[in-house]
């Protein structure tokens, strides 16, 4: 199947500007709840998309579980970050009365949690109180709380965009340069608002992408399974003009531009068919499909290239998605019509390739990869924190 022959509404790139087939970009983020769809590659038998059990079937409904507490908390804790980015919302009229009553409203629901996990029927779970969350903001009338910073990310990243390219060029060994990419998939995840942690430490001090390249923690990860992963990488499975990857990508800034773009223009180069699916509406840092596109009309130059490599089998995709973790029982049709042929399946970050779909499985090749940056996490995990994964299963 060639991406270039789709009749799909995304952006294909070339050596002239992006051209959008049959749809304009308000209507192709505007995801209805009726047009979502289950993913095709998805093997649905007993598919869950939350990967940590927040309760058992024997537990009582009305008494919230440790580990019930200890996400509500995690939420909870998330709530002033997010006010603080509402307030500063200068696109919203009277941001701060808004801000305070969100906050009021998404606390209130979170403590009714905790005292009884069926006050609102069944006992909640993270996609559920994810999705409160967003529809909260929306409706005292926030849209994007993350749009300022955002963009500010991915200006900084564009500007490194270049020099981060020709040092993975740079390295002529095949396994080592897929090593330096993956690195730099890691180092660019860290760029997380949703860490309540991270978004402090961002708002002090910032994060620096090399360096945090040069110390991630040492391998064997928590999941580690690139010796695997590289072994079919330079027998050049890959290497063909036939073969798709569909990658569900996460942040906006270095996690986007410095560590999956890289990783997808090696791709390209080697002659592979590449999707990315991103977000359909605004939520945290995650980039959008209309940022996605826009990021990528900066990256390229005039003959349509990222750095020497041609885009025209570079696809841009609406995965049907408004949260920070994705059910993949619920995407877009456009997503799942070009995901029929693909041949590997790649979800990144913690929240779509851990917190959910880390035990999913598909019946073409997947691999998650994100880092650890939730205590919570790290606990269900037994790893550090801090710490990779690298899950690779082939079929």
């Amino acid at each position: 199947m060639s991406l270039s022959n789709q009749s799909s509404p995304s952006y294909i790139y070339g050596p002239t500007q992006p051209t959008l087939h049959s749809k304009t970009i308000e209507e192709e983020t505007m995801e209805s709840a009726s047009e979502l769809v289950h993913f095709p590659l998805l093997i649905n038998t007993n598919y869950t998309a939350s990967t940590i059990p927040w309760r058992l079937p024997s537990h009582d409904v009305r008494i919230a579980t440790p580990t019930e507490l200890s996400w509500i908390n995690l939420l909870l804790n998330l709530i002033p970050s997010y006010k603080k980015r509402a307030e500063n919302d200068t696109s919203v009229p009277d941001a701060a009365n808004k801000a305070e009553s969100f906050a009021q409203r998404y606390g209130e629901i979170l403590e009714n949690y905790k005292k009884d996990p069926s006050c609102r029927g069944s006992p909640p779970d993270l996609i559920l109180l994810c999705q409160i969350r967003e529809q909260i903001l929306r409706e005292v009338g926030f849209r994007d709380i993350f749009k300022s910073v955002k963009d500010e990310e991915n200006a900084k990243a564009i500007s490194l965009f270049e020099n981060v390219v020709r040092l993975n060029d740079a390295i002529e060994d095949e396994g080592e340069r897929l090593e330096n990419l993956v690195r730099g998939i890691f180092a660019g995840n860290v760029f997380d608002l949703g860490s309540a942690h991270l978004a402090e430490v961002f708002s002090k001090e910032g994060i620096s992408f090399l360096s945090t390249c040069r110390n991630l923690v040492p391998r064997p990860w928590v999941i580690d399974d690139l010796d695997t992963f590289k072994m079919k990488w330079i027998n050049k499975p890959w290497k063909k003009a036939s073969i798709i990857v569909i990658i569900f990508v996460d942040n906006s800034g270095a996690d986007i531009i410095l560590g999956i773009l890289p990783f997808a223009r090696e791709l390209l180069r080697r002659g592979s068919q590449v999707v990315l699916a991103a977000n359909a509406l605004p939520s945290i840092n995650d980039i959008t499909y209309t940022e996605l596109v826009e990021v990528i009309s900066k990256l390229k130059d005039e003959e349509g290239r990222l750095m020497g490599v041609s885009t025209s089998n570079l696809l841009i995709a609406s995965s049907g998605n408004d949260l920070p973790i994705i059910d993949l029982t619920k995407v877009s049709q456009e997503i799942a019509n070009l995901a029929n042929d693909a041949d590997l399946v790649i979800l990144e970050g913690m929240g779509r390739g851990i917190e959910t779909n880390l035990n999913a499985q598909f019946k073409c090749d997947s691999l998650k990869i994100a880092m650890v940056k939730h205590p919570e996490v790290a606990e269900f995990l037994g790893s550090r924190m801090y710490d990779c994964v690298f899950k690779y299963t082939e079929v």
